[in-house]
């Protein structure tokens, strides 16, 4: 069951010295049986299906209609709720508990696009042609929500297919393709009703889609609790190894050390050893990467010396753009912006906080428009600084600090001012030696868990798509019954 899908519906845009809680149980991944027969389907994408399956256009076994109930009030209209793309799009189940848009509509929309319990809503339109029929199922009757524009409402017809067993169809790689293929469209996409209507689904015997249908929301809803019980010790470890770095670069290795109260609120008591320092008076220069004026679009070049902007700044790494490089005469020209090893690049917009040191490897690279260099003196470990950079206390700080109307921006007036605690330079480096030792340890346990989830991913996406298109039996898995009984578990996508 190696069948590879779009994405993952648990995630819906979705060992390491550990206990064996955290690993996959053996129990969870099973091998199903097969049906006892096959037969060609026809369809060189669907390969051989169960021998009493058929493969129908699905304007057959189901009702379609693009609304178009847009988002305006009108005067002289009924007003009502509208289901709208982000609706579908960030929730697998449409039900009274969501929060809909207020609109209006006409007599002749309300009577179209009202949902009905059993019906299935899609994206038809998506910036991203991979978003395309990302489906949602109704719940319920809601006798006040109508579909909105961008969706497509879907009434299967009871006679011939269950709405669950479709949901889930539209969730399976296979299926799905098809209309990621139909879409057209450059900066936007967007499906029409015929390939909707002319799409090929498989429709196995009634009783089949209900039996398909009920296991899939329990293996799923098995699924489901699994990967997120596994997300939270994710987030546990990452809250653990931040708080390992805070705990190091603002209080030290020694539990015992004296301390005394440091005079900035939110770094409260330091050791008493340190120094308290802002950041200006450790720094040689705080210096802004070249203005759009000093660096012209046309001088970037393809694999030229990278020019590091905060894009490119991500984790407390530089990872370069290729695209975004220019040519040893621009370097020269700018020659003032350019990173030497041990220097901070900071980033000026955006999230506050994310900076990276500068290594040998990445020495002679170029300070970009939206960065800030700090080179430190001699009294500064930059490592050392970079972490504390990095710190929730420092970003809070720069988020009151920040300056700009529409985005968050820095200056090195700003910077200059952030407060900064400065053990000696040997236990500086200690310290640096500690943290990176400590987070070592965590990151391969979060490796660990992380390429569980993934895994666990992957089985579920195979699952739907083996179970829907009939590559294994699921025929008395589970007691079948037909839509809308029983529910079925909800999946969020991952930005939600």
């Amino acid at each position: 069951m190696g069948d590879p899908q779009r994405s993952d519906p648990a995630g819906r845009r979705g060992g390491g010295g550990m206990s064996a809680e955290f690993a996959i149980d053996p129990a969870e991944v099973r091998t199903w049986k097969r049906y006892p027969e096959y037969k060609d389907s026809g369809v060189e994408w669907l390969g051989k299906v169960p021998a009493g399956w058929e493969v129908k256009r699905f304007k057959f076994i189901a009702r379609v209609r693009l609304s178009s109930v847009d988002k305006k009030s009108k005067e002289g209209e009924k007003g009502v709720m509208l289901c709208n793309y982000t609706d579908v799009y960030y929730n697998d189940r449409i039900n009274k508990d969501l929060e809909f848009m207020k609109a209006t509509a006409s007599p002749e929309e309300i009577a179209s696009f009202t949902l009905r319990q059993g019906d299935l809503l899609i994206t038809k339109d998506s910036e991203d042609w991979k978003d395309i029929a990302v489906p949602a199922h109704v719940d319920e009757d809601l006798d006040d929500v109508l579909c909105g524009y961008h969706l497509a409402q879907i009434r299967p017809d009871q006679k011939a297919a269950d709405s669950r067993y479709l949901f889930w169809s539209f969730n399976a790689h296979r299926v799905n393709h098809q209309f990621q293929i139909a879409a057209n469209g450059i900066t936007r996409y967007g499906v029409g009703k015929y390939w909707i209507d002319n799409s090929s689904f498989l429709v196995p015997p009634l009783p089949e889609q209900h039996a398909i249908a009920a296991f899939l929301d329990r293996e799923t809803a098995r699924l489901d609790a699994l990967i997120g019980k596994k997300q939270r010790f994710i987030e546990l470890l990452e809250e653990k190894r931040q708080a390992l770095i805070t705990r190091a670069v603002t209080k030290g290795l020694d539990p015992d050390v004296e301390m005394k109260d440091s005079g900035v609120e939110w770094l409260g008591e330091v050791p008493a050893g340190w120094a308290i320092s802002r950041l200006g008076l450790i720094s040689e220069s705080l210096q802004t990467g070249p203005f759009g004026s000093q660096l012209h679009a046309s001088e970037y070049i393809e694999d030229g010396i990278p020019v590091i902007n905060p894009s490119n700044i991500q984790d407390g790494t530089i990872v370069p753009d290729p695209k975004c490089t220019v040519g040893d005469n621009t370097l020269k020209r700018l020659i003032r912006h350019r990173l030497t090893t041990g220097d901070i690049i900071f980033a000026r917009r955006g999230d506050m906080g994310r900076c990276a040191c500068i290594a040998r490897e990445t020495e002679g690279w170029l300070c970009g428009t939206g960065s800030i260099r700090i080179r430190l003196n001699e009294s500064a470990h930059p490592e050392f600084v970079m972490t504390f950079l990095s710190t929730q206390g420092v970003k809070d700080y720069l988020l009151t600090e920040s300056v700009g109307s529409t985005m968050d921006n820095l200056n090195t007036s700003i910077l200059s001012r952030i407060p900064v605690v400065l053990p000696p330079l040997a236990e500086q480096k200690a310290i640096m030696k500690r943290i990176i030792f400590g987070v070592g340890q965590i990151d391969e346990i979060l490796s660990s868990v992380s390429e569980t989830v993934s895994k666990l991913h992957e089985y579920r996406t195979s699952l739907i798509s083996a179970a829907v298109t009939g590559k294994i039996d699921v025929r008395g898995e589970v007691p079948a019954a037909p839509c809308p009984s029983p529910p079925f578990t909800p999946c969020r996508r991952p930005d939600q």
